[in-house]
């Protein structure tokens, strides 16, 4: 039986002109998931990333705190759904920077809605795929584990989007139940699977084991 390690990558730049970048902190927060890693004897055989560049920059920060030098095998179908896409599909009117609580809840109460519709099939976000073709590329790469890497330790870098969709389709949960998990993920939780040639079975959800403790109370991060 081989282990699934996905990680959800570290603090991008919510609310900046490009989101697709870790913050400073998001930085910090890989590099240590790494050395908790290294800590404790724990090695990959194999590691899979999406293309974005924040998942680029996760893997790298994970790579130097555990002193890994892995070439990961990039698969687009791990990428994110286009948020600001999804959500000018029900909201065509500009949105205010969410800058304050209240817009920034306001801003995931309309992703929460256009991301129901686009699973629903009843909107099309410009620039996206199907979320049926979304699925089919997570569904994709966890096949790849599957059929690979047999009793290995492998580790996916990824966006919340995939990761929740992957425990989804694991579970076999309802659309409106991934969502819920995906609007909850945290920067660099961790996800296990345990896996066979034949099917995953989810071991734990969105854990911070390398940020337990008080030394790490602020690291904790969302978006």
């Amino acid at each position: 039986m081989g282990t699934l390690y996905l990680v959800r990558h570290g603090q991008a730049s919510f609310g900046a002109a490009d989101y697709d970048q870790l913050s400073e902190l998001g930085q910090r927060q890989s590099v240590r998931l790494g050395r908790y890693w290294a800590e404790r004897g724990l090695r990959f055989d194999a590691v899979v990333t999406g293309s974005l560049r924040r998942h680029e920059q996760t893997w790298a920060g994970i790579a130097e705190g555990a002193g890994l030098a892995l070439q990961p095998l990039v698969m687009p179908g791990l990428n994110e759904y286009d948020a600001d896409a999804v959500i000018r599909c029900i909201h065509p009117q500009p949105l205010q920077k969410p800058d304050t609580p209240e817009l920034y809840r306001h801003h995931f109460r309309l992703l929460r809605d256009g991301l129901t519709q686009w699973m629903a099939g009843t909107v099309s976000p410009q620039g996206m795929p199907s979320y049926d073709d979304f699925a089919r590329g997570i569904a994709g790469a966890l096949d790849h584990v599957r059929g690979t890497h047999h009793q290995q330790n492998v580790l996916i870098v990824s966006s919340g989007g995939p990761i929740a969709t992957a425990v989804g389709q694991v579970l076999g949960l309802s659309p409106e139940a991934t969502i819920e998990l995906n609007l909850r993920i945290r920067n660099s939780a961790v996800t296990e699977f345990q896996f066979t040639p034949k099917r995953h079975s989810l071991l734990t959800y969105n854990t911070l084991p390398h940020l337990d403790g008080s030394d790490y109370k602020d690291w904790i991060t969302y978006a």
